[in-house]
């Protein structure tokens, strides 16, 4: 399997500096970083790794929840998936993830409401985003038809 890369480069301190994160693998672009913007409500035009990880664990469930749909009998449609990762204030100091909350809307033929609902917790069980944020105390799922 392959092996994916980012790269950040970063000048400064934490509070006055700031960075470019670059998806090197893909060559898609690169994507302003700063902790102030990460830890204000307005992001600014500048991502955060909180979002980068939204990013990710939404593309993973959506692949994931896709296979489990038709392992179960069913044909997606359509899924719409986001992820919202909240950065909170770690009880050890400092911070951390302190919580995702999965949320899909999936246009499916051959499953029910109870069908889907299993399947998205089977995709949200097995995604390897999901895997390997196994440290978050709170991953709340969310799925309904529409």
């Amino acid at each position: 399997m392959p092996t994916r890369t980012a790269r950040t480069a970063w000048t400064g301190t934490l509070q006055e500096g700031s960075g470019q994160v670059e998806l090197a693998s893909s060559g898609v672009g690169k994507y302003d970083v700063s902790f102030p913007k990460r830890a204000a409500e307005d992001a600014d035009g500048t991502t955060s790794p909180e979002e980068l990880i939204a990013a990710a664990h939404s593309a993973c469930f959506a692949m994931a929840l896709s296979a489990q749909v038709t392992n179960s009998g069913g044909t997606p449609e359509s899924l719409d998936v986001s992820a919202d990762v909240t950065l909170g204030p770690d009880r050890d100091g400092g911070f951390r993830i302190s919580a995702i909350k999965l949320t899909v809307r999936g246009r499916v033929t051959g499953l029910d409401d109870n069908g889907f609902a299993a399947a998205a917790a089977a995709a949200k069980a097995g995604c390897p985003v999901s895997k390997a944020l196994a440290g978050v105390d709170n991953i709340t799922l969310d799925a309904a038809l529409v």
